[in-house]
């Protein structure tokens, strides 16, 4: 029998969306650990992109945003 939660497409942006906030929240513990300026603004800026993109996937899932909800 085939595993229908492979055609669900809620089943894969709320695995991404796990994804990209656990990265996010290692990326800004790692912050903490590096002490080069350079080194933490490149880490905060990619964790807030990644931010945003966990929140267009949950966005999707919700149908929150106009482009998603037909």
């Amino acid at each position: 029998m085939a595993d229908t939660s492979v055609s669900d497409p809620h089943h894969h942006t709320q695995k991404m969306h796990a994804a990209l906030t656990d990265l996010a929240k290692h990326m800004r513990e790692d912050i903490d650990k590096v002490d080069e300026p350079k080194f933490r603004a490149m880490f905060e800026t990619s964790a807030e992109v990644l931010t945003g993109l966990a929140k267009a996937f949950s966005d999707y899932d919700q149908k929150q945003e106009k482009a998603f909800s037909n």
